[in-house]
């Protein structure tokens, strides 16, 4: 078979879209191995945009602070943070925050505990329990209560701590309900069944069981966290985004390594 109906056939298989990106970028460029991670969808006449990494070979990183100890509050700032010859691909608002920029809950940079688990009680989405830590260690990203982390001490890297779970052992949290009517911009964050970080965020507003029914669904992921609202913001240059939004407290964000 000619090697262009061989891509073709691939290609129009879309679990295997990573693997053959893969492959070429590793085969033919000394570029960074990363597929086209983003890209925007709709479910049930709702708008995304839904960015995947592989936590095996994609730089996961959380970022606060820079070197003077001010929060960077901005991705231009996270940007700005990067040693010589690395570039930010993704990034992402990263869990709720106080008013001095500071994250609420658990925070994990570089393996350092920067902030401790928060497991008061209280108002707000946070609280709204459970609660969860996305992390990122040893090249495995996850997802899980916060008791759960506590209790596991999972291998992490980096970490957040944001509330409520989305999505909790393939189940929508008990406590979002199928016809609430409170919609708001959301992001998000996931594991899929093939251990890929999962990011999205709703485009126009949503509701909390739609947008963790997208997670559950949609983009098969068992376990998922959300990290915030109204404040949602992205950056994805690849598909024209920069977001811009009030100073932000802890960020996700992919960092590859080149010119």
């Amino acid at each position: 078979m000619p090697i262009l109906a061989i891509l073709k056939s691939l290609f129009d298989r879309p679990h295997l879209h990573r693997a053959v990106f893969f492959c070429l970028a590793t085969g033919l460029s000394a570029g960074p191995a990363l597929a086209k991670a983003c890209e925007d969808m709709s479910r049930d006449g709702k708008h995304y945009t839904v960015c995947k990494f592989d936590p095996r070979r994609d730089d996961i990183r959380t970022f606060w602070r820079g070197d003077n100890g001010a929060p960077l509050g901005s991705f231009s700032g996270v940007a700005a943070s990067l040693k010589s010859g690395e570039k930010l691909v993704f990034a992402m608002n990263a869990g709720m925050y106080d008013r001095d920029n500071a994250p609420v809950g658990l925070y994990i940079e570089r393996g350092e505990e920067l902030r401790r688990a928060n497991t008061r009680a209280g108002a707000g989405n946070f609280h709204l329990k459970p609660n969860g830590v996305f992390f990122v260690g040893h090249g495995r990203a996850g997802v899980v209560e916060t008791s759960t982390f506590l209790k596991e001490h999972p291998a992490a890297d980096y970490a957040t701590q944001s509330g409520p779970m989305l999505v909790v052992s393939g189940k929508i949290h008990p406590k979002i309900q199928a016809d609430g009517v409170s919609e708001k911009s959301r992001n998000g964050v996931g594991v899929d069944h093939e251990g890929l970080a999962v990011f999205a965020i709703s485009n126009e507003p949503v509701t909390f069981h739609a947008f963790a029914d997208l997670f559950r669904e949609t983009l098969r992921c068992d376990n998922a966290l959300f990290l915030d609202g109204s404040v949602s913001a992205l950056y994805a240059p690849e598909l024209g985004r920069d977001d811009f939004t009030l100073p932000l407290g802890p960020m996700i964000g992919v960092v590859v390594k080149g010119k």
